[in-house]
C-alpha cells in the first residue's frame, strides 16, 4: 500500500505522530514507559496470560453493544520486560495509526489490517526510539550500544541496533546467536557481503569471554572503518551484535 509513497516521506510522518504522541503525553527524555504513554492517552492496559499473543488493542463496548467506549490495550504473557514494552507500545501505534494516515492522506478506513500492522509496527519503535533524542545520544556516546541500551532501557538490545540503521554513518548490523549469524543488514543500498575474516575475529573474542571486543580497520583493504561487537549473554542462550562503520570515500 506504501509502494508509491516516498520512503522519507512514510518516515517522516511516523516521527511527527510520535513526538506529537510524547509532547501530548509531556514525556520528555528517555527511557519511555509505554504503559505511562497509554495511561496519559486514556487507555486502558490490562494483561491476559491466556492470550496466544502479545498484545491486542480493543474498544469495549458501551450500553448498546457498539464499540465506543475506553480503547484497551490487552497484553498476553511476555517472558522480559522489553517484550511487554514493545507490546504496549505496539499497540499504542495501533490505536493512532490513523493519524499516520491521515499525514499521508490516505482514508484509514480504506486502509487494509497488513497497513495498519505496518504503521504499528514502525511507530512502536519510533515512541521506544524517538528519532531526535536518539540520533543526538548515539552520536555523543559513539553509537556504544551498551550505553544507548541503559539510557533506552525499555528497549531491547536488538532493537536499538536495528534503529541505528535508520541513521547516519553508514553501516551494517550483524546479529549472531548460538555462534551462528542470524541477521545482516546495511544502511547502504548493496547487501552486506558475509563477515569478513576481521569482522569474524573481534565476534569471536566477544563471544567466548563475554566482553565487548572492537578493532580499527584499513579501509583500503577491507572497506570498513572499524568493528564492535556486544555480547548479550545469559546462561542458556548467546548473542553478539555487531556494528561495522563502512569507510567513507
Amino acid at each position: 500500500m506504501f509502494a508509491e509513497i516516498v520512503s522519507d516521506e512514510f518516515t517522516a510522518a511516523l516521527d511527527a505522530c510520535a513526538a506529537d504522541i510524547l509532547w501530548e503525553t509531556g514525556i520528555t527524555e528517555p527511557p519511555i514507559d509505554a504503559a505511562l504513554v497509554a495511561q496519559r492517552l486514556g487507555l486502558c492496559v490490562t494483561e491476559n496470560e491466556s492470550m496466544s499473543h502479545r498484545g491486542r488493542f480493543v474498544r469495549l463496548a458501551d450500553e448498546y453493544g457498539r464499540a465506543a467506549g475506553q480503547g484497551t490495550i490487552v497484553i498476553g504473557p511476555a517472558e522480559r520486560p522489553e517484550r511487554r514494552e514493545w507490546a504496549i507500545a505496539h499497540e499504542i501505534g495501533e490505536s493512532v495509526s490513523y493519524r499516520v494516515f491521515a499525514n499521508l492522506g490516505i482514508r484509514a478506513d480504506t486502509a487494509p489490517h497488513d497497513a495498519r500492522e505496518e504503521v504499528a509496527n514502525h511507530l512502536a519503535t519510533c515512541l521506544l526510539l524517538p528519532r531526535p533524542w536518539f540520533h543526538r545520544d548515539g552520536q555523543q556516546n559513539n553509537w556504544d550500544l551498551a550505553v544507548l541500551k541503559v539510557r533506552y532501557a525499555t528497549a531491547s538490545h536488538e532493537l536499538i541496533a536495528r534503529r541505528m540503521l535508520e541513521m547516519p554513518p553508514a553501516i551494517v548490523i550483524t546479529i549472531c546467536d548460538q555462534g551462528r549469524v542470524h541477521w545482516r543488514r546495511s544502511n547502504q543500498p548493496a547487501r552486506p557481503p558475509r563477515l569478513l575474516p576481521q569482522e569474524l575475529d573481534v565476534w569471536r573474542e566477544a563471544h567466548e569471554f563475554g566482553e565487548p571486543a572492537s578493532a580499527v580497520l584499513d579501509p583500503t583493504a577491507t572497506g570498513l572503518e572499524s568493528v564492535r561487537a556486544w555480547p548479550i549473554h545469559e546462561p542458556s542462550w548467546k548473542r553478539e551484535i555487531l556494528r561495522s562503520e563502512i569507510a567513507e570515500w
